[in-house]
């Protein structure tokens, strides 16, 4: 089996024990399931060749100009679809209404897919290719299915998607319209996580759940990468981003320690997980300052269909990234959420689906507590498209008091239904 020469193992994140790169092991098989490996680099042997200044002669705006930072070999294809160099945007208004000194918003809504997962599933399916499989499969709440979904669909690989009944309609709609082969499961994130290793073990398909495949968090890391690049390696005092299994958190921390042992970076941001009040195992087990491993799984229930896990599969990467960093857990409720969406969306123009806008919701919970200063310099991270949720948008919008006025096409009824903050600018 071909590898990657500067891979040098992937470590298991219960025991520790370092497996061979070539080993063409997912899990620690010491530990079932939950062994979560994490891949380690030759960052000594990477950093001859592979340099800031390098970087900045690249051409490559995607994902793929920190191609010498992923755990793929050269000569493997780049699926067409470009993934990655979303921008990152200033948000003013948005710090000054919060009470910080500086926000951007790292908006990966714009990804091709509608999602961040786009990052995760463009290398999983390049791993497929590398391990010689003919079809892939993924659980997911619908952002990684849809993901996975619309990348197979670019090179024409089969993929077979599991994801709760209870799916958005949207999301559904996506994988529908790539053609993958669906099962809508009948019971929680969990069940169909759970059905969908069952399913990946009996049949030989190559599985790409998050907090179990290894590679995931290394696709996931290079919006980190893309952070510090974008504010020409000036690295943010933190960055808030909504979790759910954990794997977004874990790969951000992932790209983050890279990047400070290239030396590229002096410092890591404070990573701040930001969790619904239905969904909040992280914030629960942090609390008790109970194991994660062992601590008992809970009944996920919120709006934030993209964040609801009842035990999150990259728990444990997940807690070392905000324990690590100085971070912090905050839980947030689900209407405080909905209310982020418009507030996000009428400030700065980037419409977020629930958990992207979970973040947001997160930032003002910590401004609030006093976790951070009105001098902070901050990052959101923003998920998912709006799109991908219109229902829950339109309940946001209704409780804030936005709505839409059907008229008769008559000037004059126009000007009768104007808002008064209009009428007086007329």
């Amino acid at each position: 089996m071909q590898i990657p020469q500067h891979i040098t193992g992937l470590r298991c994140t219960i025991c520790n024990t370092l497996h061979a790169p070539d080993s063409g092991l997912l899990v620690c098989p010491d530990h079932d399931n939950e062994g979560i490996l994490e891949v380690e680099y030759d960052y000594q042997q990477i950093g001859t060749t592979f340099t800031r200044e390098h970087l900045a002669k690249s051409g490559d705006f995607s994902q793929w100009r920190y191609r010498p930072l992923l755990p793929v070999l050269p000569d493997t294809p780049v699926p067409p679809l470009t993934v990655g160099w979303t921008p990152l945007v200033p948000a003013p208004l948005l710090a000054e209404s919060v009470g910080i000194g500086s926000l951007t918003i790292k908006d990966d809504s714009r990804q091709p897919t509608g999602s961040l997962k786009d990052r995760a599933s463009a290398l999983a399916v390049m791993k497929a290719k590398e391990a010689g499989a003919r079809v892939i499969t993924t659980a997911s709440t619908g952002n990684a299915a849809a993901a996975l979904a619309g990348i197979c669909a670019s090179v024409q690989m089969e993929c077979v998607i599991f994801v709760p009944a209870s799916a958005p309609e949207g999301k559904i709609a996506q994988l529908m319209a790539y053609g993958a082969t669906i099962f809508l499961v009948q019971g929680t994130y969990d069940d169909a996580f759970e059905l969908c290793l069952q399913a990946s073990s009996k049949f030989g398909w190559y599985n790409r759940n998050t907090g179990y495949n290894p590679y995931m968090a290394e696709g996931k890391k290079t919006a980190a990468f893309e952070i510090c690049e974008q504010l020409d390696w000036r690295v943010p005092d933190s960055v808030f981003v909504s979790v759910g299994d954990g794997c977004i958190i874990s790969g951000l921390h992932k790209g983050f320690k890279d990047l400070l042992e290239l030396g590229w970076i002096e410092k890591i941001p404070r990573l701040m997980g930001v969790q619904s009040a239905g969904s909040d195992f992280m914030w629960q087990a942090s609390e008790k300052n109970a194991d994660v491993l062992t601590f008992p799984a809970i009944s996920a229930n919120t709006v934030a269909d993209s964040i609801s896990a009842g035990l999150p599969r990259d728990r444990i990467k997940a807690a070392r990234a905000v324990s690590e960093t100085g971070g912090a857990w905050l839980r947030v409720a689900d209407e405080n959420i909905l209310a982020a969406i418009p507030a996000l969306a009428s400030s700065t123009g980037i419409f977020a689906e629930p958990a992207a806008a979970a973040s947001l919701a997160g930032l003002k919970e910590a401004v609030n507590a006093g976790l951070i200063t009105n001098k902070e310099n901050s990052v959101l991270l923003v998920t998912g498209n709006g799109l991908k949720d219109p229902g829950a948008t339109i309940k946001a919008c209704s409780v804030a008091g936005s709505k839409a006025c059907t008229i008769a096409p008559d000037i004059d009824e126009v000007g009768k239904n104007l808002p008064a903050d209009l009428k007086n600018n007329c």
